[in-house]
């Protein structure tokens, strides 16, 4: 098919979609449908099957990236502004001047709508092919009408009434008319049933990346609960009752949908699990670098959500004391990445949601300790020819305290002598010719300090550090401390110490405001203000997940929807529908089970077990199993708690949060632009 001819038709939409085929996704099956006459398309299996490909462009596009992951997740009760960053996101985060003009939120609405012109298309076409086999063309369409599903679940949620389009015709107008939310839901639920239906267990060709009959049934959950939030009944009952039903059949035939929990939360974000993930119910796959096809993919957008979450280190440290800023650097850091974004803070309420002592879900999802990184592997593999990130002896890694360095940072001078060793080492591989080196992570056992390979160990997730960090230890050149740590506790550690309650600023009660960089701050230096606990789910961090010399992005699969999700739907639908707290407690005790640090930890003495639960314990467990986790916007809008929980836990965002427009996002400007009906179509009042 002509790319150009497509375009075309997806601007006469009049729905911003020219973006659709820019990205193509041809990464499912190496087959690039550009390549295609419009007569291959239509009626070869082949051609038709390639371009069916296309319906996942938006999960890699942007509904899985930046863009999503701001809107799905900001201005509500767990993200904040860190310091010096007010300017970036205002809108998003704390509904401050957001108009239509959002690039964010206008990449959400051209994504989804470009990839549900793909979805139609491969519906329709599939009754007019001359050849495949039926049961093929069946699962690659309930493939499409699941994924329109998810595509116009994104899109009501976040707009509310917008245009259905179920058909793809020649011409589009360029006078489009809202449909009303429930008639879109009624479709979704459609959708969903039918591929529900009609996809495999295992995924079709076996192909990992494609969907199946569990993601089907868990997004099928997912929607009724939204839709409850709107008040929508189906034959007599109300979409709470359809979603915890759903979600009953899910958990209880498990084995029959190939669904799986992990016994233990760590497993969840292990690297290992990366690839192949038994808790997802749906990834959105990034491109394998040892592919051969990744040197011919043509797709341009690869997630950089991952470092928005991060401090920068530069700011908050000296170039040339702890953070060994010449050979650990900030844009090209071959352990952490790039850190130099910083726009997105935890919320005093967030960290507060996890008890740290019992619960090993807050240094599985939070790096609150800092390290420098050595390259000895690579150094060894490699001679003259290692990259220069890797490039890292590990006596140039390694941190001598001076008197200096202990007075500047409130060290105890007791210290002054000792030594701060790398956490971390290094190999590098060359993937391919375009992903070129991977930085492949090994950790330096504790206690060892020859800097000989045979010394460090692999490890689930390189970016897990031991929790509570040990006063003895001396892999860490910083450690924010979540239990507070008194001026004696300080005393006994040889590295910088900050407590995250000081951080914050006492005048906002919400815990909404960092400190700022001010000489009366109460911290030593002050410009550590600049740090947060930094959310590392998406920091992928292993051999396939580095992008060469491209810092700011990473290439491992990201979850679209796992099946921890579908326990808080079914504790949240059992509240709302009959308000049973002693049955929805034991939906969430499942989750909290498996987050406990000792198995022995979980009881009703230690708060892990739970014997009733009210809303509230439903939207904690959501934090702390699902943030960042592109839920919560969503999960306030539903239970239209914004106007309850933000005045409490983000006074930043509850000051300029105006229920009556709010809870719907803006319809982009150039969609309004574009079309001759716009003042008609309205603007969600912005």
């Amino acid at each position: 098919m002509n790319t150009q001819n497509i375009r075309s038709i997806l601007y006469k939409c009049g729905v911003g979609l020219m973006i659709a085929l820019a990205v193509p996704s041809c990464k499912l099956d190496e087959y690039n449908p550009t390549s295609l006459s419009e007569e291959n398309v239509l009626r070869d299996f082949n051609g038709w099957k390639a371009f069916q490909s296309n319906c996942y462009t938006g999960l890699w596009g942007s509904l899985i990236g930046m863009p999503y992951g701001l809107v799905s997740e900001a201005g509500t009760d767990l993200w904040t502004f860190p310091y010096n960053n007010h300017n970036q996101f205002r809108d998003i985060l704390a509904y401050e001047e957001f108009t239509n003009s959002s690039g964010v939120v206008r990449n959400v609405w051209d994504f989804a709508y470009g990839s549900i012109n793909a979805c139609n298309k491969t519906i329709q076409l599939a009754t007019e092919l001359e050849d495949g086999d039926a049961n093929d063309i069946k699962v690659l369409v309930a493939e499409a009408q699941f994924l329109r599903a998810y595509y116009y679940s994104v899109l009501v949620t976040q707009f509310g009434s917008v245009p259905l389009i179920i058909v793809d015709t020649p011409e589009k107008s360029l006078t489009p008319q809202r449909n009303p939310v429930p008639e879109i839901y009624t479709q979704i639920v459609a959708d969903l049933t039918a591929a529900s239906q009609n996809l495999p267990v295992q995924p079709y060709e076996n192909n990992a990346q494609r969907a199946t009959k569990k993601a089907a049934l868990g997004l099928l959950a997912r929607v009724y609960a939204q839709g409850a939030g709107e008040g929508l009944s189906e034959n007599g009952k109300t979409y709470w009752q359809r979603a915890k039903e759903v979600a009953d059949d899910l958990i209880n035939n498990q084995a029959q949908y190939n669904a799986a929990l992990y016994t233990d939360f760590s497993q969840v974000f292990a690297s290992a699990n990366n690839r192949n993930n038994a808790e997802s119910l749906f990834s959105a796959y990034g491109v394998d670098p040892y592919n051969p096809s990744y040197d011919v993919f043509t797709g341009n957008t690869r997630p950089n959500l991952y470092l928005h979450f991060y401090p920068k280190f530069d700011d908050a440290f000296s170039t040339s004391d702890v953070f060994k800023r010449g050979v650990n650097s900030n844009t090209s850091n071959a352990y952490y990445g790039r850190l130099n974004q910083q726009f997105f803070a935890p919320t005093k309420y967030l960290i507060n949601c996890f008890d740290a002592r019992y619960d090993k879900r807050w240094e599985n999802t939070f790096a609150t300790a800092f390290a420098n990184y050595s390259g000895e592997q690579a150094r060894a593999s490699l001679g003259t020819s290692v990259p220069a990130p890797a490039n890292v002896a590990y006596s140039a890694a390694t941190v001598t305290l001076t008197a200096a360095m202990c007075t500047k940072y409130g060290i105890d001078p007791s210290h002054i002598g000792k030594k701060i060793y790398p956490y971390a080492d290094v190999n590098a591989r060359n993937a391919s010719q375009n992903a070129t080196w991977q930085y492949i992570p090994k950790i330096w056992k504790k206690g060892a300090y020859t800097g000989a390979t045979s010394e460090l160990e692999t490890v689930a997730n390189a970016n897990v550090h031991p929790y509570p960090l040990a006063a003895d230890e001396d892999r860490f050149f910083a450690y924010l401390s979540k239990d507070r740590l008194s001026a004696e506790d300080k005393k006994a550690r040889g590295y910088v110490t900050v407590n995250i309650d000081d951080l914050f600023d006492a005048s906002d009660p919400s815990g909404s405001t960092y400190k700022t960089v001010s000489p009366n701050n109460g911290l030593t230096p002050s410009s550590l203000a600049n740090l947060f606990p930094a959310m590392m789910k998406f920091n992928h961090n292993f051999d396939g997940a580095w992008l060469g010399s491209n810092f700011q992005q990473k290439l491992g699969n990201i979850m679209v929807m796992r099946m921890a999700e579908v326990y808080l739907l079914a504790a949240e639908a059992t509240l709302q529908a009959n308000g049973n707290g002693a049955a929805a407690a034991g939906y969430l005790n499942e989750l909290r089970k498996r987050a406990c640090r000792n198995a022995a930890d979980f009881n009703t003495a230690t708060g892990m077990q739970l014997t009733s639960a009210t809303m509230n314990d439903v939207f904690d467990e959501y934090a702390r199993e699902l943030c960042g986790e592109f839920n919560r916007w969503a999960l306030l809008k539903r239970n239209k708690a914004f106007e309850t929980r933000l005045p409490t836990y983000n006074k930043t965002a509850a000051a300029n949060f105006a229920p009556a427009k709010h809870y719907n996002r803006p319809i982009p400007f150039n969609f309004l632009n574009t079309i001759n009906n716009a003042d008609e179509f309205g603007n969600n009042g912005y």
